[in-house]
């Protein structure tokens, strides 16, 4: 079936909750760790029960409302009971600054935010001044949780407080009293209705509201249901803030097929005991949680030590070898060329055979140790957001656990490719899906490219945005004449048309002499290293590239201890020569023309860093560098690679 037959996002929510009534829509996580099932049934009808609130305080069609808040099952209902009168939520995370929701509700003129707690109504009233429009603000969390001096700030500003609990009762109410009102306003919704504004999380520091229709989002699921497939009942976890538009399509994705939002935290002991808890099939989220999965078990087996370590990473070396054999003879890897099957079949059958005993004992006495850890039901990670770094994604691929990876923008609600679960091809995110088009376009002159040519991406079809939110001009930069978006994605064509990922053309750094390279692949190199916990590649307009190095200090110290290296303070271990030596041998080994990188891509100069980085600092929302800030916070060590007289 069209999904788009259903015109808006709370149609289709409906007729899930009418196919599934009693099967359980969301596990809502309770503060006690523990989880409380709410089923399809229940969660339409809090919607409409919120939308009769939201009617009750003047909501009405067209009108942005803001959306302040983190993951939690309330979230959907707001979302759904904004669009089912026709509104426009605005959202955003906890994690926002005071300088992003100025910009946000003042260029929006929200006048009612829903904001999750304490915190965020504190940081709305502070910059009431800023925001002429607001009157109304309404909090997830209960009365009994908000301080007496946000109360009194709230008076002084002229707003009203509202509770979601209280508006909620006041909605079944108005309901009883106005049977299908709520439901006639749903009714009238088109298919090219603004559902969302989303803001983009600046990595360029620009932020841009990004207007999706429920089109943009209704067009996807017509093949990533087939791609990405869930049963009624089945859980998905959800650790992705949900305000960013992968976790919202995602959301979408489960909701259409009768599953189960389960409500995590990426946070490595809450994420692997809610999968004991709830035995979930599938987890979507940003490749930092499955390298924060893949660091938890490496880490635990060289702990470990001794035998139990030389075991582990003996078996992991047979699997890699002999999945790499097998995509060679089942076609599983790119192909940019003509493939010739028949000549690896005779070159790795034998070979492959022989080493299937020594995977099997691996899989028996390992691997499954590591899959249990993700349940019984396990079918699939999905990874997006950013990178999927070429170590994780094999690693997981020889081990037998499937994790897939997907490519999208805020700008096409989110998915333009995913690769898919049943029919995997290594290092690609699989080809387009139906109704989006793709093509790959010189960056200098804008011819299209062949397959097999990197380049520009360039995307066209019912998932691309309206524009950019009363901002005609940023719109006409990013959309060609003829109606492509450009991503500022470098990708490749295979030639069965799976995509490929290369880096962000705004990534490119430029050396002196002229040399262009992206600092991307490089980085998730260095980030192999155990020693390394992020690095960031630099070097535009210098002779050489050089490398912020955030250092893993438990390593360091069990380095230190191993090796009984003597120190007083921390800072001065860093500062050793022989801890020095010890990231220059591992940088120089992992960038190497032995490595596959070119002379002018190799490190000359590094600096250690020591503060984790973090989201709303260096990192965006989708945890990915945010390289205007760390060129800002880290300018004086930047700087001190390059002296004057490289200059």
């Amino acid at each position: 079936m069209e999904f788009q037959e259903y015109a808006t996002l709370p149609k289709l929510v409906k007729h899930s909750a009418e196919q599934y009534s009693e099967v359980v829509a969301q596990f809502k996580r309770l503060k006690d760790g523990n989880f409380e099932p709410v089923t399809y049934r229940q969660m339409y009808q809090n919607s409409l029960d919120f939308a009769a609130a939201l009617i009750q305080l003047g909501v009405q069609r067209g009108d942005p409302v803001g959306l302040i808040s983190d993951n939690r099952a309330e979230w959907i209902y707001s979302d759904l009971a904004i669009m089912s009168l026709g509104g426009m939520d605005v959202p955003r995370g906890c994690d926002a600054t005071i300088i992003d929701l100025e910009k946000i509700l003042s260029i929006t003129e929200c006048k009612i935010v829903i904001a999750e707690n304490n915190s965020q109504l504190n940081k709305i009233l502070s910059i009431k001044e800023k925001l002429p429009h607001l009157i109304k603000l309404i909090s997830f969390e209960p009365e009994s949780t908000i301080k007496e001096e946000v109360k009194t700030l709230a008076k002084e500003k002229n707003v009203e407080i509202y509770y979601f609990q209280n508006l909620l009762k006041d909605g079944q109410k108005w309901n009883i009293e106005h049977t299908g009102e709520v439901e006639a306003e749903i009714e009238k919704g088109q298919l090219e209705d603004t559902a969302t504004i989303i803001f983009t999380s600046g990595t360029t520091g620009t932020p841009k509201g990004v207007m999706l229709s429920h089109k943009n989002f209704l067009a996807q699921l017509n093949e990533i249901v087939e791609r990405i497939y869930l049963n009624p009942g089945d859980k998905a976890l959800s650790v992705l803030p949900v305000w960013h538009v992968f976790e919202r399509e995602v959301e979408y994705v489960i909701l259409t097929q009768g599953a189960s939002i389960c409500y995590s935290k990426p946070v490595g002991s809450i994420l692997l005991a809610d999968f004991k808890k709830l035995n979930p099939t599938i987890l979507p989220a940003v490749p930092r949680v499955f390298e924060a999965v893949y660091d938890g078990v490496t880490k635990k087996m060289r702990k470990a030590g001794g035998i139990v370590n030389k075991m582990f990473n003996f078996f992991v070396g047979v699997a890699i070898v002999h999945k790499r054999m097998q995509r060679k003879m089942f076609n599983q890897n790119p192909c940019f060329t003509s493939y010739f099957t028949f000549g690896w079949w005779v070159l790795f059958f034998i070979p492959w055979i022989l080493m299937f005993p020594l995977y099997w004992l691996g899989d028996l006495i390992v691997f499954r140790k590591v899959k249990a850890m993700l349940g019984t039901n396990f079918r699939a990670g999905v990874a997006g957001g950013g990178a999927f770094p070429p170590k994780i994604d094999e690693f997981f691929w020889a081990i037998g656990v499937k994790v897939v990876e997907g490519y999208g923008l805020t700008e096409t609600a989110p998915i333009v490719s995913v690769r898919p679960i049943a029919a995997p091809i290594f290092r690609t995110i699989g080809s387009p899906i139906r109704g989006v088009q793709a093509r790959i376009v010189d960056p200098q002159d804008g011819f299209v490219l062949p397959r097999g040519k990197e380049g520009v991406l360039q995307i066209k079809g019912e998932t691309v945005m309206q524009g950019y939110y009363k901002n005609p001009e940023m719109t006409a930069k990013v959309m060609t004449v003829d109606g492509w978006l450009d991503t500022g994605d470098l990708a490749v064509f295979t030639i069965h048309d799976e995509l490929q990922i290369k880096g962000r053309i705004k990534d490119t750094i430029v050396l002196r002499g002229g040399e262009n390279l992206e600092p991307l692949p490089i980085e998730m190199k260095l980030a192999e290293s155990h020693y390394i916990k992020s690095a960031v590649v630099v070097g535009q307009d210098k002779r050489y590239l050089g490398a912020l190095i955030l250092v893993n200090q438990d390593e360091v110290l069990s380095f230190a201890e191993e090796n009984g290296i003597q120190y007083d303070t921390y800072e001065n271990l860093l500062n050793s020569e022989v801890i020095h030596k010890l990231y220059e041998n591992e940088i120089n080994t992992l960038v190497s023309s032995k490595t596959g990188f070119k002379m002018f891509e190799r490190i000359n100069k590094f600096v250690l860093i020591t503060k984790d980085f973090e989201v709303g600092v260096e990192l965006s929302a989708k945890q990915e560098i945010m390289r205007f800030r760390i060129n800002d916070i880290y300018k004086k060590e930047i700087e001190s690679m390059f002296p004057e007289q490289d200059d």
